[in-house]
């Protein structure tokens, strides 16, 4: 019989701009802070007793190498018994490191964990392989941010090795999205986010977090209210196309995509009946309580950046 799953709390970071005010930040330092919010939102709980933490992170190039749950967990000072674990499963990373974790406590495996993700693309390296050859002088630097590198010549011939702009611009062209639903769709989404984030819905998941700089006080991105970084309440389709009107195709303004410092950096802590019980975590988390987490599963004709071609019928998980 499965366990129920209980997500019992949950907080983030605010979103930073690629090179933005969250640049400074180190990804495992970043990944960290949540880890260590958690802990302080809810002392009640025997840490020790956490059966694993899992991140998702695309990149894992830099910063983010050796095992960054694992790293986030000792820096957030949990117990080195705690273990971590990494996965990757690109833009889809912390979703799937929920779903493991969810589905580790459902199967009896685990009862108390932690899952998220982190990542830090202002931060992302660039890399250079080693020579093919002895005496080489030939040396290919790649840049990590974003997109493919060290391309296997059998993938690309196979598959093709859209970046995840490009993709857009296929899905958009295949399926036929107009431009104008596209630029309508955004900026009803973001009006929405507007008012949610002035009404106070995120003050519970958002935290404020301090970055130090060389002259002055610490930043303090979000602050007491997160701001809305990327278009204000007011802004109109004209300000929406001035804003992103750099041309980049059918999906050029409504899908394009906005680089973010990281675009995980924060998640839940998750627990079966017994475990919300013993750390009295029933009726103290949030004033909306614990999360009964149902299931998960994956669908979609792209998932988390994987390559596609359009006109082809292939399906890429």
């Amino acid at each position: 019989m499965k366990d129920a799953v209980y997500i019992c709390d949950g907080v983030r970071t605010p979103f930073g701009r690629y090179g933005g005010s969250l640049s400074p930040l180190r990804a495992d330092d970043l990944a960290a802070l949540p880890v260590a919010e958690l802990m302080a939102r809810n002392p009640g709980v025997d840490w020790g007793a956490v059966d694993d933490v899992i991140f998702g992170c695309a990149n894992q190039a830099g910063e983010d190498n050796r095992n960054v749950a694992r790293m986030a967990a000792l820096l957030a000072g949990l117990p080195v018994e705690v273990p971590g674990t990494t996965i990757n499963r690109l833009c889809g990373s912390s979703l799937d490191a929920v779903a493991s974790a969810a589905r580790a406590i459902s199967s009896g495996e685990a009862g108390l964990m932690i899952a998220g993700g982190v990542e830090s693309m202002s931060r992302a390296p660039f890399v250079i392989g080693k020579a093919e050859s002895a005496f080489s002088r030939s040396a290919r630097i790649e840049d990590t941010t974003i997109g493919w590198r060290f391309v296997n010549p059998r993938m690309k011939a196979l598959h093709g090795i859209d970046s995840m702009p490009e993709t857009a611009e296929n899905v958009a062209a295949e399926f036929g999205i107009a431009r104008a639903d596209q630029d309508a769709f955004a900026l009803r989404s973001q009006r929405r986010w507007s008012a949610a984030a002035e009404a106070g819905f995120f003050a519970g998941e958002i935290f404020p977090v301090s970055v130090p700089r060389r002259k002055g006080e610490p930043l303090d991105p979000g602050g007491r209210r997160t701001r809305f970084l990327f278009l204000r309440a007011a802004v109109g389709r004209e300000l929406l196309h001035g804003l992103l009107g750099r041309r980049c195709g059918v999906a050029q303004v409504g899908r394009r995509l906005e680089l973010h410092a990281g675009g995980r950096r924060g998640g839940p802590h998750g627990c079966n009946q017994h475990a919300r019980r013993l750390h009295g975590l029933r009726r103290t988390v949030g004033a909306r309580g614990c999360v009964h987490a149902q299931g998960l599963g994956r669908a979609g004709w792209i998932c988390a950046g994987a390559a596609h071609r359009a006109g082809t019928e292939r399906r890429h998980d």
